[in-house]
């Protein structure tokens, strides 16, 4: 053991769950082998965890729900679980899983565990490059550990231990022990990641795309300060279950640096559309996306008639009002509106017209009588459009393309499409003369706030001179 670790001591800590989420998972087994100058010490036990064991984990695990049945809680083993790992380094074979779910476990009692954690995967992963794989099954195989009940927490940190002799004979402490100063001196990452691959990336605005074991990116996100957001990530994996898996599947970490938070806003926005991560569900493309369009009556009211973005120049139409992602949305938005208001659904078209005159919902006292002439029709249209306002889609205010200056960039916008971004005239050139795209729902809402304070540049002159040359 390296002499900068002596005065605490290891603990190698293996343990078993009934699920990979630290903040409604329970924890099954625990086993802890303790090393220091006074020897190893080896202990385990059973949890009995706070829901049942799934029938996968079981035969997975052997741990069968009758198992635990009789066996002490996390709390009643508390005491004994720290005494056993207090001041040691934490050292488990994807850290971040088995610490993460005891320090959960500590934080449910009113108890903060901090200790220094060192990840096995890690350490191989520095001593050994040249392998693909640094599972445990890959690291009981490559260097023929004995263990007699794998998946059992007991049986698997024996095999850890077994591990730790087994590289300090073979690198010697005097290799080891810069490295794992330095393993137990930086935040944890997840156990595929190298600390190179977080180096890399900038502290500066942009797009960065998580990508698992092929060329499909897990997750799509964006910042101002691209390295802090990822690390971010990783830091809040022990309670929240997206980042856990986040966590456990990434391995690789690509990064797109933008001019500026709106250009890290349209790319990330562009990029989901295009990719399609798997983990990400807001920014993506909307193929029903529709709005109401207000209809003047000949009786001086007004009629809302669903429209379709994919029929109409959305940037450019008037008395539009809401953008939603269905027909479905739509109407429940519309319906929601007429009940708070007091507005006819037939005169709406949300129901057909009541015989008699009057409608179903004027008889229950919920509709002002517009239907049954006592409200005019002007009157129940203005009604209509008041309660509207909030909705109405911004017009586009300018004659042609425009372009919103961003750092030494300038993003291109037409009837509130995003062309794209360009850092030079021919690039400026060449998104002028690729035309305007279909209008986006999340562009648009983005491009309505950044022009607000933006420098925003009139392209018309371009445009045309990109048409002439074409």
């Amino acid at each position: 053991m390296p002499d900068f670790l002596r005065p605490a001591g290891l603990a190698f800590v293996d343990i078993e769950t009934t699920g990979t989420t630290a903040s409604h998972d329970s924890i099954t087994e625990i086993a802890i082998i303790e090393v220091d100058e006074d020897g190893v010490r080896e202990w385990s036990s059973l949890v009995r965890p706070d829901s049942r064991i799934p029938d996968y984990i079981e035969r997975m695990t052997g741990i069968s729900n009758h198992m635990v049945a009789d066996a002490p809680t996390f709390a009643e083993l508390a005491e004994t679980v720290f005494d056993r790992l207090h001041e040691r380094v934490f050292v488990a074979h994807n850290a971040r899983f088995d610490h993460g779910f005891i320090r959960a476990a500590f934080r449910r009692l009113g108890v903060d565990f901090r200790p220094k954690v060192l990840c096995t995967v890690r350490l191989s992963r520095r001593l050994y490059p040249q392998e693909r794989r640094h599972n445990l099954d890959a690291l009981i195989a490559r260097h023929g550990l004995e263990v007699e009940a794998r998946h059992r927490a007991l049986g698997d940190a024996q095999a850890l231990w077994q591990f730790w002799q087994r590289v300090h004979r073979q690198f010697g402490a005097a290799h080891l022990e810069p490295m794992l100063r330095e393993l137990l001196g930086r935040p944890a990452l997840p156990p595929h990641l190298g600390f190179d691959a977080i180096d890399a990336i900038p502290d500066a605005p942009g797009v960065y795309l998580f990508y698992g074991e092929n060329d499909l990116p897990l997750y799509i996100g964006k910042s101002k300060h691209l390295r802090t957001r990822v690390l971010a990530h990783f830091g809040a994996d022990h309670r929240n279950s997206r980042e856990m898996t986040l966590s456990q599947q990434v391995r690789r970490i690509d990064w797109i640096v933008t001019a500026g938070e709106i250009g890290a806003l349209l790319k990330e926005a562009e990029l989901i559309k295009s990719l399609l991560p798997t983990m990400n569900r807001k920014l993506r493309r909307s193929r029903e996306l529709c709005s109401w369009e207000l209809q003047p009556q000949a009786d001086g009211g007004w009629r809302p008639e669903l429209v379709h973005a994919s029929d109409l120049d959305f940037g450019r139409q008037e008395h539009l009002y809401g953008l939603f992602r269905t027909r479905r949305a739509a109407i429940e938005a519309l319906r929601k509106i007429a009940a708070e208001q007091q507005l006819c659904p037939p005169l709406l078209g949300l129901e057909k017209p009541a015989g008699g005159g009057r409608c179903f919902t004027h008889q229950l006292h919920r509709c002002k009588g517009a239907c049954a002439g006592e409200e005019s029709q002007r009157l129940h249209g203005a009604r209509l459009m008041l309660a509207l306002h909030d909705l109405r889609l911004e017009h586009w205010p300018y004659p042609g393309p425009v372009g919103i200056r961003e750092g030494d960039a300038m993003h291109v916008v037409d009837s509130w499409c995003y062309l794209g971004t360009a850092s030079s005239e021919v690039e400026l050139h060449a998104l002028l003369e690729a035309g305007r795209p279909s209008f986006e729902l999340d562009a648009y809402r983005i491009l309505v706030k950044a022009m607000r304070g933006a420098k925003v540049v009139d392209l018309r002159d371009l445009a045309a001179a990109s048409r002439a040359s074409a």
